[in-house]
């Protein structure tokens, strides 16, 4: 039994890549049973996939009608099943909603895809970088002169995928514990990035920001909220957004008596500022310039790398990153004061709990 606020939640996870297995991952450091299914003869299970960590496994093959009879079993016993199929596969396999829910009424069915169940571009191919493109997100970030980032795949896999399909699934799992009754959950990473877009659009109808990337307050327009390459070839952050933040931020660059840099939201003067303020970044190094301002309200922070971040000091006191099997990597989150999560422990190969779970769940198999 797991340990977090979905200890006794049972999870049926058919495999696959990328946001679902990152949200089970998340239901797992919350205490929830996550048993995957995983293909007969199929890959995984290395102690590097951070994201399979904390599962049990089963082996079994969709295409043997005993061995689809034994997840429809496994499904009769969950509270949830995550599926990141393209739309149709898993009615072709026997499991779809109208099977599963008919063996399991207060099941909550999680279906996690790029374009989501429905629409014109529902069945084809796609990956993070399209499905955040029709959002306005892409087109939003990165600097004016060169085209939009890559911003890795967390905005939309994992910010408007994963995410939203995990609030979906603590959502409907409250629900069905008042009506008795489960449902399914069509989670499109399209629809999520949208939504996190929220706050940008309406400054958009508000007319306070623009379609012009690199152009407006939070999108590296502004001087005053960017990110600058330190004498040694690093970078620092800064936001000081409010103006005693900002005071505090010319005072400790040694800027507060520029005329040119005194009217923060002058727009227009903006790319000059950045000019001076690029300038005054490059006199120091970046663990200088922490000495001089981390801790301070001056809304800063040095940029670390991937083997930086693990040993600052507020991520080692807060315990942000944990070591499971050798491999370093992110705590659960987020925090609870009553029943906190855990990582329930690394990636394991496929099958390799076959026995195990069925006789925990109390299935038996079926004989082909």
């Amino acid at each position: 039994m797991g340990q977090g606020p979905l200890a006794g939640v049972k999870v049926v996870e058919f495999a696959g890549i990328g946001p679902g297995p990152f949200c089970c991952m998340l239901l797992s450091d919350m205490g929830a049973d996550v048993v995957r299914i995983d293909r007969k003869g199929g890959r995984g299970g290395a102690k590097f996939d951070v994201t399979a960590r904390g599962r049990r496994s089963i082996e079994l093959d969709m295409k043997a009608p005993a061995d689809v009879e034994t997840a429809l079993a496994l499904v009769s016993k969950a509270d949830v099943l995550i599926e990141g199929f393209r739309p149709g596969v898993m009615e072709r396999l026997g499991v779809g909603p109208e099977e599963a829910l008919k063996r399991n009424p207060r099941l909550v069915y999680g279906r996690m895809t790029g374009w989501g169940q429905s629409g014109p571009l529902a069945h084809a191919a796609g990956h993070d970088l399209n499905y955040i493109a029709i959002t306005g997100a892409l087109h939003a970030m990165g600097k004016k002169e060169s085209s939009p980032p890559p911003p890795l795949n967390l905005v939309g896999d994992y910010g408007g995928g994963a995410l939203y399909l995990a609030m979906g699934v603590c959502a409907a799992l409250f629900e069905a514990q008042r009506s008795g009754k489960g449902q399914v959950i069509d989670a499109a990473i399209t629809d999520g990035t949208a939504s996190l877009m929220a706050v940008m659009y309406g400054l958009r109808a508000a007319g306070i920001w623009t379609d012009e990337r690199d152009a407006n307050l939070l999108d590296g327009g502004a001087p005053f909220y960017d990110v600058y390459e330190t004498s040694d070839g690093k970078f620092v952050s800064i936001g000081p957004l409010e103006p005693q933040f900002y005071a505090l931020f010319l005072e400790k660059t040694g800027l507060k008596d520029d005329p040119d840099l005194a009217m923060q939201m002058n727009k227009p003067h903006w790319q000059a500022m950045s000019e001076k303020v690029s300038a005054i970044f490059r006199t120091k190094t970046r663990d200088e310039w922490s000495v001089l301002m981390e801790g301070t309200d001056v809304c800063f922070a040095p940029v670390l790398d991937m083997a930086e971040a693990p040993v600052h000091p507020h991520n080692m006191a807060r315990g942000a990153f944990t070591e499971v099997d050798g491999v370093v990597q992110p705590a659960a989150a987020p925090r609870f004061s009553r029943t906190p999560g855990a990582v329930q422990g690394p990636p394991v190969r496929p099958g390799a709990n076959s026995a195990e779970i069925l006789a925990d769940w109390g299935v038996t198999p079926v004989s082909s």
